[in-house]
């Protein structure tokens, strides 16, 4: 499991060192950092995973385009360069990125792992996953490795409902795709796969297509779908309903919050232990009730052993995590939350950019910083004459 993510000089940051626990809550004012930490993650996979002898850090692909690496190194203290750490259960991984030429990615300058090993970007070793590539053969670097590059990230704008959706080989699309594209070509790949046991549903078989469609029936009762092949083309046609009395309807013609949902219940019974999941807003056209259930079964999926990061507005998402350490679903101790606030804000002058307020066995929270979900409380207190 990652325990800290460390940045320095990248975005928005001076220097950040933000722990990480098995699920990790973003939350925070708008154009505050949260998207930045993930980003930082996502950067990082999406260049082992698409270039894996590759000397730099790739700015723009297939699940992240950020720009030039004026657009990444901090304007207010770094200059010309980036640092981005991820701790692991065992081992401490840094590495330094320099602007190069091209602009469009960052090279490589320095790597150290446990602060003792460096590796400069003049000595001649080969890099493969952004490692020296002889510590990959390592098994503890190569799980490293595997992870990261199996990291399943999902944006805020996910695709809606389509008419026809494409098939590809599994192995060759990550999992559901930044924006849910991959999501039925992944289900059809995974159908009879079994689920991890701590997420699967009891008394459905505990193949993916028949956990899915259980799981997503929480979030919409009477939820049924089909898949149906389109004769001569690698794609398929996607069914869905709400009620028996009705015939599958194409998901145009369904709720929104259906294809929204899907991806995420795709992802997540995907996973395998240790795997990372990243999601933003994961309350996107939901109801609240379905807000706060999606908090409770993303507190299950990382009680099953999946490591789950999400950036999140809604304050019914936090409770519904809340509600789940509660039921002892998720240990406290096993539950981060971090709130962000522009590092410019002149009102909170002398405030760290970061705040991680703690929850206890009962769900509490033992300080709410200004800003910090509170705007219900404010509404009412106007409401009732108080402020």
């Amino acid at each position: 499991m990652l325990t800290r993510i460390d940045l320095r000089h990248f975005k928005c940051f001076g220097t950040l060192k933000l722990p990480l626990r098995s699920l990790t809550v973003l939350s925070g004012t708008n154009a505050s950092g949260k998207s930045s930490v993930l980003q930082a993650l996502v950067l990082l996979h999406q260049t082992m995973r698409e270039h894996e002898w590759s000397k730099s850090l790739v700015l723009n692909g297939d699940f992240v385009q950020l720009g030039t690496a004026a657009d990444v190194i901090d304007q207010v203290e770094g200059r010309k360069s980036c640092h981005i750490g991820l701790h692991d259960d065992e081992t401490e991984y840094v590495w330094t990125f320099a602007r190069e030429h091209r602009e469009m990615s960052l090279a490589v300058e320095k790597i150290c792992i446990d602060e003792r090993e460096c590796y400069a970007a003049h000595q001649p070793v080969a890099l493969q996953y952004l490692l020296p590539s002889s510590k990959v053969l390592e098994q503890k670097h190569n799980e490293f490795t595997l992870r990261m590059r199996r990291l399943s990230y999902l944006t805020a704008e996910r695709i809606g409902p389509r008419e026809v959706y494409a098939l590809e080989h599994f192995e060759s699309s990550p999992v559901v795709g930044a924006k849910g594209e991959h999501t039925v070509s992944a289900l059809v790949s995974s159908s009879d796969e079994p689920v991890l046991e701590k997420l699967a549903i009891a008394n459905i078989p505990r193949t993916c297509l028949r956990q899915v469609e259980a799981r997503m029936g929480r979030f919409f009762p009477g939820f049924e779908l089909s898949v149906a092949p389109i004769a001569l083309a690698n794609a398929v046609t996607l069914g869905l309903r709400t009620s028996k009395s009705t015939e599958h309807h194409r998901p145009i013609n369904t709720g929104f919050g259906l294809t929204q949902v899907l991806p995420i219940v795709v992802s997540a019974l995907c996973t395998t232990t240790h795997d990372i999941l990243v999601i933003e807003n994961p309350e996107v056209h939901l109801h609240p009730s379905g807000q706060a259930a999606m908090g409770e079964f993303l507190a299950e999926v990382a009680a099953a052993g999946v490591q789950v990061i999400l950036e999140t507005h809604s304050d019914h998402v936090l409770n519904g995590i809340r509600r789940a350490v509660k039921s002892g679903t998720l240990s406290a101790d096993d539950a981060a939350l971090h709130f962000f606030r522009p590092r410019t804000e002149e009102s909170f002058e002398g405030l760290p950019q970061v705040q991680s307020p703690l929850l206890d066995p009962n769900g509490n929270i033992d300080y709410w910083p200004e800003g910090f979900f509170d705007q219900f409380d404010k509404d009412m207190n106007y409401f009732a004459g108080w402020g």
